[in-house]
Formats: structure tokens, C-alpha cells, sequence
């Protein structure tokens, strides 16, 4: 995969032979182990099972717990194998990768962690890149990394599924490449891409707005880049009793019966259900911890999983309420 040390691929090398008491199993990906049902289905299969994956350093299997316990299910002293190098964290990525794609489908729970624990050991890599690799939507990874953004490292750029590195800020780049067309006019757009860490389409875009006296930093970066401002200012992110970032639960009352006088709300269906739905998530944190007490161990990631996805939705939301009213402004 893009961005990972891992040099060989599960299809690159031919498969050999290894006794299967020298292969290790791991629990990389699946939370909750093995499916004993899956692995007897497997040993009755007369054929030769599949090539399993083994990370060379460590001797684990990355994809194939299932058909080696199969294995040794059924008395076979070896089982064919294909290596990987790499680091665990690289081995890890790849484990998902063919997991998700081949075999017993991995559950809601499974695909869940496994994103968290990429974010963790792969920050740089996008949403997109690492929904695809887990099963799951861009979105919900969005969200699972602004729950986890205070014990991850924030980067400037993203690793996308085209391998290309991007800036988080577009308008840091169109900035330094504004200055440099300033002090030198003759660059290339090549020189000045190089020298902003842009894209030749972005330096092209630059120097044409320039000569047309527009501001080089479109609209949507402008507004973009002041959410993260304003996301990144001293205390406005205090926990506790205020959102992240938002209003204090003590005030959200008084808004919230302000807003109900409204007539353009009161007397809408639209504008009815946003006040329901303002109301349900207007809770204190008791409230919430009640909530979580609440919900069964055993559903426990499936509940996580919907909530970071309501909360990805609320998140788009409010940076769209926000850009209309710094548009109108």
C-alpha cells in the first residue's frame, strides 16, 4: 500500500511451505478471535487451502488465522505461506487490507478498531485511504480521528489513495507561492510548485489569479483555513461541560427556547425538526454518562460507530451553518 515501508505484496512472491507449529497466531485484526465454525467449515475442504501471509520478522500471520488452524485441524504438518517484511505497524495496514477484501467478513467492530489503530501508527495517510483499506466511510474515519486528535500527531499533509502527499491548508502553499511570483516574476510553474509544495495545476491557478488582481486563496480556502483558527485559538476547546469548541451546556438552554420563538422555525416542518433534533443531543454530561452506561458491552462498538457518524454529521453541519454565515457577512 502507498505510504507503507512494506516492500512485497501478498501476490508477489510464490507461496512455500512452512511447518505450521513455526507460524504464530495473532489476534491482529479480528476483536473478538477466531470463528471456530469457520475453521472446521475449512478443514473439510479437500482441496489445498490458500496461501496464508506471515510477517517475516515476527513469523505472525497477517491474513489466515483461520485457514492455519484449519490446518492443523485436519493433522497437516506444513501449510503454504507467502512473506512480508516490513514493520508490525506495516504488517498491521496489510492485515486489514486483505481481511476486509477475502474471507470471513470482518464485523463493524473489527473494521472500527482497526481504523483507530491505523490513525495511530499512520496519521499522515487520509480519510479516504484509510476508509478504503478498513471497509468503512471516509466519514466515519473523519470522526474517529477528531475523537483521537489529542494522542495523535498532527501533520500539515495527507497521504491519498493516489499516493500523492496533499496539504491540509491549501492556502500555506498558494501564500508562499504568491511570494515567490512577487520576487520573481520569470519562474516556472514547475519552480514555483517545487518551491510552495503545490501541484503545477495550483501554481498555474495562482499565478493566473494574480495577474487578474484576485486574491490568490479562493474563498473555500480562506474560510477553511479560519475554522481551523478559530478550532486551534487558546480555551476554545475546554471539555467538561462545553462541546468541542461549542456553545457551554449552561447556555444551550436559553438558546435553544430562543430559537423556538423563532416563526421561520416554529412554522416549518424543516425547521420543526431541526429544533427536535437541537433538543434530543441537548444534554448535560451526567446525561451523557448515563447514556453510555446504558448500552450492552456486546454492542458497545456498533453504538460507538453510529455515534461518531451522527457526530461526523453534526460536525458538517455546523461548518456549513458557519461558512453561510461568514459568506452573508
Amino acid at each position: 500500500m502507498s505510504g507503507t515501508s512494506l516492500g512485497t505484496r501478498s501476490g508477489d512472491t510464490p507461496p512455500t511451505f512452512v511447518p505450521v507449529d513455526q507460524v504464530t497466531e495473532t489476534r491482529l485484526v479480528r476483536v473478538a478471535g477466531s470463528s471456530p465454525d469457520h475453521v472446521s467449515a475449512l478443514a473439510q475442504c479437500p482441496d489445498d487451502l490458500p496461501p496464508i501471509l506471515v510477517h517475516r520478522p515476527t513469523m505472525q500471520v497477517i491474513d489466515g488465522v483461520h485457514r492455519l488452524r484449519a490446518a492443523k485441524l485436519r493433522g497437516d504438518a506444513t501449510i503454504a505461506a507467502r512473506f512480508v517484511d516490513g514493520t508490525e505497524e506495516d504488517a498491521f495496514l496489510l492485515a486489514v487490507s486483505a481481511n476486509v477484501t477475502q474471507g470471513l467478513p470482518l464485523t463493524l467492530a473489527d473494521r472500527t478498531a482497526a481504523a483507530a489503530r491505523i490513525l495511530s501508527s499512520h496519521p499522515h495517510l487520509s480519510d479516504r485511504l484509510i476508509a478504503s483499506t478498513a471497509g468503512l466511510s471516509a466519514k466515519t474515519v473523519a470522526a474517529i480521528r477528531q475523537c483521537s486528535t489529542g494522542e495523535m500527531t498532527q501533520l500539515n499533509t495527507r497521504l491519498g489513495r493516489d499516493g500523492k502527499v496533499r496539504p491540509l491548508d491549501a492556502s500555506h502553499g498558494r501564500t508562499i507561492a504568491s511570494r515567490a511570483i512577487s520576487n520573481n516574476p520569470d519562474l516556472s510553474l514547475r519552480e514555483i510548485a517545487r518551491i510552495a509544495g503545490i501541484s503545477v495545476g495550483t501554481a498555474r491557478d495562482v499565478r493566473e489569479r494574480m495577474r487578474r488582481g484576485e486574491d490568490p486563496i479562493p474563498p473555500r480556502h480562506r474560510l477553511s483555513a479560519g475554522n481551523r483558527a478559530e478550532d486551534n485559538a487558546p480555551g476554545d476547546n475546554t471539555g467538561g461541560e462545553n462541546g468541542a469548541g461549542g456553545t457551554p451546556c449552561a447556555e444551550r438552554g436559553r438558546f435553544l427556547l430562543s430559537l423556538r420563538t423563532d416563526p421561520s422555525l416554529r412554522f416549518s416542518e424543516i425547521g420543526r425538526a431541526l429544533l427536535r433534533l437541537l433538543d434530543a443531543n441537548t444534554l448535560d454530561a451526567a446525561q451523557w454518562d448515563r447514556l453510555a452506561g446504558a448500552v450492552p458491552q456486546r454492542w458497545s462498538p456498533v453504538v460507538a460507530d453510529l455515534a461518531m457518524g451522527c457526530a461526523a454529521d453534526w460536525a458538517a453541519l455546523a461548518c456549513r451553518v458557519r461558512g453561510q454565515v461568514r459568506v452573508s457577512a
